[in-house]
């Protein structure tokens, strides 16, 4: 049977696109997820919500247990997971207030636990995440997105930083140079241990502003992200109830 996760981003702590809810506390081997997880349906369709960085956004990036996260889904019976993302753009194209649908990532993680395997005492374990987003998830995602003609970019490559402080202009141009378009602190790692779960995986990331590579404007602040998330998070929700009634069905 489908069962469809949200991962919840900034912005989208909560939701209120599931009916019948019931809340259940779960515990895993690596640990409690970032927030108790909110099951239900959304039509036909089974749906369970966790919030990556808790209710209250408390979880710093490197802090997300994100091992806790996605063992919980898969615990759970979870077969597709969608997540949230709020992101900066490298590109001049890709506009604060665009949705992006990225179809590669680049890690530039340091501290974050992205795998399950600690040892190969079990075998040896090497994954193959070429194309790291699943194209049946992302298909739908640029369906639904063009059906409601709400701005968006059907293909980016996104780069995962550490955080939780914003880049320097140096790096910023940097990461342009790498190829990368979009920039948050959250997709790699989950994306990277959904895949070796053997969870379908893809992500809508909130275009909120242009990082710091613009040197003709001021570097961004968390105020000026929060006022563009606003609207952006009631685009993604919107995609979000007409995406999983399709992927229930596909």
């Amino acid at each position: 049977m489908t069962k469809i996760a949200i991962i919840g981003g900034s912005g989208l702590e909560k939701t209120d696109l599931i009916q019948s809810v019931t809340v259940r506390e779960i515990d895993t081997k690596w640990g409690k997820p970032s927030s108790p997880i909110t099951e239900g349906t959304l039509g036909n369709v089974q749906v369970a919500f966790l919030s990556r960085h808790g209710y209250d956004h408390s979880i710093t990036p490197t802090h997300v247990n994100n091992r806790a996260n996605i063992a919980a889904l898969k615990q759970i019976g979870c077969t597709h997971i969608i997540s949230s993302t709020a992101v900066g753009s490298l590109r001049e194209e890709i506009h604060p207030g665009h949705l992006v649908i990225p179809d590669q990532f680049i890690d530039f993680t340091r501290f974050r636990a992205n795998t399950f395997h600690e040892n190969f005492k079990d075998g040896i374990h090497h994954l193959n995440i070429a194309d790291p987003f699943n194209e049946t998830i992302r298909n739908a995602l640029i369906k639904v997105c063009e059906l409601l003609k709400f701005d968006h970019h059907p293909k980016a490559t996104v780069i995962t930083i550490e955080g939780p402080r914003f880049s320097t202009r140096a790096e910023s141009h940097m990461f342009r140079l790498w190829g990368a378009d979009i920039i948050n602190m959250s997709v790699a790692p989950e994306a990277i241990l959904a895949a070796e779960l053997e969870i379908p995986y893809a992500t809508i990331a909130m275009s909120t502003d242009y990082d710091t590579w613009r040197e003709n404007i001021a570097p961004v602040t968390w105020e000026e992200i929060k006022a563009v998330m606003k609207k952006n998070t009631q685009k993604v929700q919107k995609v979000f109830s007409e995406v999983i009634p399709l992927l229930a069905n596909s």
